[in-house]
């Protein structure tokens, strides 16, 4: 067994390695999808408490609610970029 296919294999192991560290990493990266939609939860049920008090706001806490979901969201997208980028770039 000559050095160059020892180094041969040795690369193709390092490639799985590399792209299953990366998928894993990708789904770590998803769990980051849990705290957006636990922050829009609890913003959408304020908003419906806070509507039920004061009926005649319900037009600026709509807009309030939706300006801060759309804000909590972005986190949720930006981990879902890095998980793309992680599956398909590396």
């Amino acid at each position: 067994m000559s050095i160059l296919t020892i180094l041969a294999d040795t690369a193709i192991y390092n490639e799985f390695f590399v792209k299953g560290m990366a998928c894993l990493g990708a789904g770590i990266a998803m769990i980051a999808g849990f705290g957006p939609g636990i922050g829009e939860g609890y913003a959408a049920g304020k908003a419906v408490e806070a509507a039920s008090r004061q009926p005649e706001m319900i037009g600026k806490i709509r807009t309030l609610m939706l300006v801060g979901q759309a804000v909590s969201e972005s986190t949720g997208i930006y981990a879902l970029v890095v998980a793309i980028l992680l599956i398909f770039v590396v």
